[in-house]
Order: C-alpha cells, then sequence, then structure tokens
C-alpha cells in the first residue's frame, strides 16, 4: 500500500508541477524575473541562457524536498512524503528539458513532429513566442497545450486590444 501512496505522490507533483510552471511562466518570468527569460524571447547563438537559471531554481526546489524527506538531514523530523514530493519535482524537470528544450526548441534533437500532440505542444509554444515583449501572450505551460486555433483568435484579440504586440509572422 506504501508504494502506491508513493507512485500517486509522485504522480500528483509532477500534474501540479504544470500548473507551478504555469504561473511561475506567467507571472514571474513574465513579470519580476523577465531579465532572465528575455532572452529566452530574442534571437541568440549562445548555447545556454540566462532563462537556464530557472532549471536551478527548480533543482533547488527537488533537492529542498529530498532533504526534508530524508532522515539523515532532518533525523526525527524527516518528512517521508517530501522524498517522493522531491522526484515528482524531478520527474517534471525531466520531461519540461525533453518537451520544451527538446522538442519545441531543439536544442538537444532535431525533429518536427507532423501530427498528433507533440506537434500541437510545438505549435502551442511557437504561439507563445509570437509576442514582442513579455506583455501579453498565450500557452505559459509547457507539458499541456490548448488547441492551436483557440491561441491563436485570443492572441488577435490581445493585438486588436492594445495588450500585446504581436509578430507578424504569427498569424494571429
Amino acid at each position: 500500500m506504501q508504494v502506491a501512496i508513493a507512485i500517486a505522490i509522485v504522480l500528483a507533483t509532477i500534474f501540479a508541477m504544470e500548473w507551478v510552471a504555469w504561473a511561475s511562466h506567467k507571472y514571474i518570468m513574465h513579470g519580476v524575473g523577465w531579465g532572465w527569460h528575455r532572452d529566452h524571447h530574442e534571437p541568440h547563438d549562445k548555447t545556454l541562457e540566462k532563462n537556464d537559471l530557472y532549471a536551478l531554481v527548480g533543482a533547488a526546489m527537488s533537492i529542498s524536498m529530498f532533504a526534508l524527506g530524508s532522515p539523515m538531514v532532518m533525523g526525527a523530523d524527516a518528512w517521508w512524503p517530501a522524498t517522493w514530493i522531491g522526484l515528482g519535482v524531478l520527474g517534471y524537470g525531466i520531461i519540461y528539458t525533453l518537451v520544451h528544450d527538446g522538442l519545441v526548441h531543439q536544442r538537444y534533437f532535431k525533429w518536427v513532429p507532423k501530427r498528433g500532440y507533440a506537434k500541437r505542444l510545438v505549435q502551442a509554444h511557437k504561439l507563445h513566442h509570437a509576442t514582442v515583449g513579455k506583455e501579453g501572450g498565450v500557452s505559459f505551460g509547457f507539458v499541456f497545450a490548448r488547441d492551436p486555433a483557440k491561441l491563436k483568435a485570443e492572441l488577435k484579440a490581445q493585438r486588436e486590444a492594445g495588450i500585446a504586440v504581436v509578430r507578424d509572422s504569427a498569424g494571429a
């Protein structure tokens, strides 16, 4: 029974991390943290971006949970679910790295999906990058992608309302 609980905690954490990532992306990275995130939205030929510092934040979250769950670190005050939460944060980080950095931005491998959910993820994130600057925008999540047609309509409405500056190539 305890194995099932541990697996449930890991999976629940992975799903919860998409919400954490969405909120962090929308309100921190496109807000007070724009200084780290800006270069991710601008063309460059560097291997690393300042934006990659956010991976260290995720790693610190995971490591902190592992520490809180460890009797070696916390002694009798160790909280066993924290270990599984830390594993879920780590799992989300791996998924994020493969999907966002690998598939969408092709930093590790070259493959352009022609159909299915992978294509939808790429399209949604490309629409996220369709805005100039930090204002407005769509699709702040990384693993769950809304319908690209609805995202295009949302971008068009933001442009017409003067909320966002949208690149001409976005088709919105």
